[in-house]
């Protein structure tokens, strides 16, 4: 018997909101757009696909696509692994609450994850989960590289801050399953709705582990970040002309 099994991790892949920022031009809603031939939600999909920790994706989607995302699953072999397309709440907090009861009961740890964020790579979703798993909640995150000011009036820099314990967060946040579920009941019970997972670990248990993430894990919010995502990844040898 091995002693130190790898954990079992469902992902909650999060793509319920209404993608008003890409424009009232855009051709489609965010996990729809094409980024070198597939759509954003197919390039996450294999991202989880091949992280061998993840053992099943729940998919919480926009009301309007879920017929369209279930037909996917059935048909795109990067979306093997959804369990299951489930329709997204009022407020991120909602929707993710909605994903973890998808999951199945016997998984080790979970893994919330934003569709927006197509580039994410497997390392970094298994680091997560591995840390996760061994210490109860992990947050991937890049470290702040450029200097931030404060400007209150958003006019006019007041201030500047010290970036050298700042740190800009990304996606996955991962967490041991028991845990979250718990930090998911109390906050329902005290109508806390963060827009930020690991908030809820900060508020009722404290510091989150950090894993460095990639400045490649950018996140798809305007149409230049479509073409920025295309760049990165024909410069990684994953672009059309691959196949």
């Amino acid at each position: 018997m091995d002693p130190n099994p790898k954990p079992r991790a469902a992902a909650i892949l999060v793509a319920a909101g209404a993608s008003t920022r890409m424009g009232p031009g855009a051709p489609d809603r965010k996990p729809f757009l094409e980024i070198e031939g597939r759509a954003v939600v197919q390039h996450v999909c294999a991202a989880f696909d091949r992280a061998p920790s993840v053992a099943e994706i729940v998919l919480v989607a926009h009301p309007e696509d879920l017929e369209r995302l279930r037909a996917l699953a059935r048909a795109a072999p990067e979306l093997a692994k959804v369990r299951s397309v489930v329709p997204g709440g009022e407020e991120r907090a909602d929707s993710v609450r909605r994903g973890v009861e998808a999951v199945s009961a016997d998984v080790d740890a979970l893994c919330v994850h934003d569709v927006a964020r197509p580039l994410v790579a497997a390392e970094t979703i298994e680091r997560a989960v591995r840390v996760a798993a061994e210490r109860g909640a992990a947050l991937v995150a890049v470290p702040v590289r450029d200097t931030v000011k404060r400007a209150s009036d958003g006019e006019r820099a007041e201030e500047t801050l010290d970036r050298s314990s700042l740190w800009c967060a990304q996606t996955p946040q991962a967490f041991r399953a028991d845990l979250f579920r718990a930090l998911l009941a109390r906050a329902r019970e005290e109508g806390f709705r963060p827009t930020d997972d690991s908030a809820l670990h900060e508020r009722y248990a404290g510091p989150v582990p950090l894993v460095e993430g990639r400045t490649t894990n950018i996140k798809i919010t305007t149409a230049e970040d479509l073409e920025i995502a295309a760049a990165l990844l024909r410069s990684r040898g994953e672009g059309r002309s691959q196949g």
